[in-house]
């Protein structure tokens, strides 16, 4: 998991903390910036798969040169674009699955404000 929001998005672990009351977990985010994902498992226990292909964390990122380099990381660290749920999403888009099956879009758009 680490490993594709890390490497495939250009996320950095901010944090990270282990056997919090049988909680590990890792954060990745945007030094500075005033978010980030987090990430928790309880030892021992399986959380599953993303309920459905349309659990969506979609970036914008309106200018092109950065949008295609943010894709061009995600294949180089071995994942590949899949069909969106949504078609909306492939047409200004790619869209990428987690291990979990968690949908990350990137958006060749600026966020309609």
């Amino acid at each position: 998991m680490v490993r594709f929001y890390r490497e495939g998005l250009g996320l950095t672990v901010i944090g990270s903390f282990a056997d919090h009351e049988g909680f590990d977990g890792v954060m990745l985010g945007v030094p500075g910036e005033s978010y980030h994902l987090e990430f928790t498992q309880l030892r021992g226990h399986t959380a599953g798969r993303a309920p459905s292909a349309d659990n969506l964390v979609v970036f914008y990122l309106p200018n092109g040169n950065d949008w295609r380099a943010a894709v061009e990381r995600m294949r180089r660290a071995g994942y590949d674009p899949v069909p969106s749920f949504n078609p909306y999403w492939d047409r200004n888009g790619c869209t990428f699955e987690d291990p979990d099956g968690y949908r990350v879009v990137l958006q060749n758009a600026a966020w309609p404000e």
